[in-house]
């Protein structure tokens, strides 16, 4: 299993992390050790002292595919969930600021906690899809899949053009506004819709 995720899929989070629209998808990997499943609580490492969070919705990979045209790109999943994407700003930054990789600064273990997947059929519409994020009860993130930049069956293409997608494979497609710090103490709560299926305490 692999974790593949978007950045700059949002407008609005671009303007806020001073950025330029990409052309394309822009691609990152988590290890599978960044992967924190049932409500497990992320530990702050001490290597970070701007630890931020980053809601996003999943996708989990049904099937193998290579060179997936768009239009079929749809039968290549299955389950709609939700994740946040750690990142350690501080590394981040200073990475960039050299013109340097940043992949630590996204791949540390702990990094990615996800939810359990819900099968897409049980969505209305999943290309108009409401998510959001409470940081102890208080609304930070609020996004839309219907805002994204590039959709879920584009960025299955183009992931795809590069590396083969294989089953249970997971997707993260990209965050909205309002990205932030965390600190030991802070609950974290990510909701599909009025569903709450991940909670996070930060220690």
């Amino acid at each position: 299993m692999k974790i593949l995720a978007v950045g700059k899929n949002y407008s609005a989070h671009i303007k806020e992390m001073h950025s330029e629209r990409p052309d394309d998808p822009v691609i990152f990997f988590k290890p599978e050790t960044a992967v924190l499943r049932n409500n497990a609580p992320f530990y702050y490492p001490e290597f970070s002292n701007d630890i931020h969070y980053e809601v996003e919705i999943l996708l989990r990979i049904s099937k193998t595919g290579k060179y997936i045209d768009e239009k079929f790109a749809h039968n290549y999943f299955d389950a709609i969930g939700i994740g946040i994407d750690f990142t350690a700003r501080d590394i981040q930054w200073k990475a960039k600021e050299k013109g340097l990789p940043w992949a630590l600064s996204k791949g540390f273990d702990g990094s990615a906690p996800i939810s359990k997947f819900i099968d897409k059929s049980k969505f209305d519409d999943i290309k108009n899809l409401g998510f959001s994020l409470l940081l102890d009860g208080e609304l930070r993130q609020q996004g839309n899949t219907s805002n994204m930049l590039f959709s879920f069956e584009e960025i299955i293409a183009y992931i795809s053009k590069f590396v083969l997608l294989k089953k249970g494979d997971i997707i993260y497609t990209g965050t909205p506004e309002g990205v932030g710090p965390v600190k030991p103490g802070n609950k974290l709560e990510a909701f599909i819709e009025d569903e709450k299926i991940l909670e996070v305490e930060i220690r």
